[in-house]
């Protein structure tokens, strides 16, 4: 056994034996509501100034905006390889409270679950990147590198004041990054599809309803008729690039053989997805109407870019001879990804299956995450964190315990692995 892997177990260890101590720091965290909106995250950030002081560990606060502050605690030193882990402290709201079985807020442990609103996205994952900077400082481990812990107040919303806000102010950088959101246990996600979302605006003319459709120009017929030709996208046939392939191959792999529920949505890796996803439009039911808008979520694979779906639809909305405004919101990103053979994705992958003792591999998420604003400014990144997948932004929110634990270990572990390898 070398220096560096009695190092890596002797903190797998000693996350092992203070897993009570990592417990009670996400059930404290779980008991902070952080909802976003309205996304107020004075008191959740107070708390985690507040847990690394008592190490010893600074904390530089930086507001972006109103009642949403950004955290930074870096140790180590400048000489070296720089790792940053990152999380999030927002939370979707919890909604309808009778429809939960228990306190959304409690951070009750039971029967081997952590209970509550963000227990899976991502308090869990937090608590865990914070244990695990705390005990390298906790432990005396100097490291030949730097180690900072980035927190964020602003995913859930897609908004632009946590990681892009740290990346335009150069805030933080470095040479890799993990992001602790949910994941499969062996398989964190190396790679995101892009995101396309906008506004159509359908504009007709008003009239008297009695007189429809000889009076007036209905507005919400034309979007009826947009609708279809938006919805048109996923028949494009995309070209995947060569370079690619081997992911969405892999990651198809891990839909078959390990959620296996999803198998029948393998096509989405690499087609165009499309949500209509609110429709608003007209007065009354008497009055022709003179608008409608209709917001839409694309999800776009390697192989596409937005200005070609930004084309696409042009074209075939305007053979209708409809009048409309198409105005880009949201989430907007192309598909990315970093490399397996990355020293930031082969820490993590090499040391979940050094915990674990079973194969891990990085695969494909449908969907979009912070991970895209790190490979905007070059920084290779991943994410891993523990998690109940059918939960998350749903009621009775939970994770296992075992997989807080085990994403802890991960995270020290690969900690040594990234910044002491040349």
């Amino acid at each position: 056994m070398t220096d560096l892997t009695a190092l890596k177990q002797q903190l797998i260890d000693e996350v092992e034996a203070r897993q009570d101590e990592l417990i009670e720091l996400c059930s404290n965290l779980i008991k902070i509501p952080s909802e976003n909106p309205p996304g107020d995250s004075t008191e959740i950030s107070q708390f985690i100034a507040d847990y690394l002081a008592q190490f010893d560990l600074k904390t530089d606060w930086h507001e972006s905006t109103d009642k949403m502050f950004n955290l930074i605690s870096s140790i180590g030193q400048d000489e070296g390889k720089h790792l940053i882990y990152c999380g999030h402290t927002d939370v979707v709201p919890a909604g309808d409270l009778s429809k939960w079985d228990f306190d959304p807020f409690s951070g009750e442990v039971k029967d081997g679950w952590l209970l509550g609103r963000g227990a899976s996205d991502m308090k869990a994952g937090l608590g865990g990147i914070i244990f695990a900077y705390a005990l390298l400082k906790r432990l005396h481990v100097e490291l030949p590198g730097k180690l900072t812990l980035a927190i964020v107040p602003d995913e859930e919303t897609g908004g632009e004041f946590g990681v892009p806000w740290l990346l335009e102010n150069g805030l933080i950088k470095g040479d890799g990054a993990l992001i602790a959101e949910p994941s499969s246990w062996l398989n964190p996600t190396i790679g995101q599809k892009g995101s396309y979302w906008f506004e159509l605006e359908v504009f007709g003319e008003p009239g008297h309803g009695s007189l429809s459709p000889l009076a007036g120009n209905n507005a919400i017929t034309d979007a009826i008729a947009a609708i279809e030709k938006i919805r048109t996208l996923w028949d494009l046939e995309i070209t995947i690039p060569e370079e690619v392939q081997g992911l969405i191959d892999v990651s198809k792999k891990y839909m078959r053989e390990v959620e296996k529920e999803r198998e029948r949505f393998q096509p989405v890796l690499e087609k165009i997805t499309v949500n209509i996803g609110t429709i608003q439009g007209g007065t009354k039911s008497n009055v022709i109407p003179e608008s409608c808008k209709v917001q839409v979520d694309c999800r776009l694979p390697f192989g596409v870019t937005r200005d070609e779906v930004t084309a696409y639809l042009k074209k075939n909305l305007d053979e209708l001879g409809i009048r409309y405004e198409i105005r880009p919101f949201g989430f907007r990103s192309h598909a990315n990804y970093t490399p397996a053979s990355d020293p930031v994705c082969k820490a993590i992958v090499d040391n979940i299956s050094y915990v674990t003792g079973e194969e891990a591999y990085g695969v494909m998420q449908w969907a979009s995450s912070d991970a895209r604003h790190f490979r905007d400014y070059n920084i290779p990144v991943l994410q891993y964190g523990p998690a109940y997948l059918p939960t998350i932004h749903g009621y009775n929110e939970r994770v296992r315990v075992e997989d807080i634990v085990r994403c802890a270990k991960v995270y020290a572990a690969a900690v040594i692995d990234f910044l002491f390898e040349q």
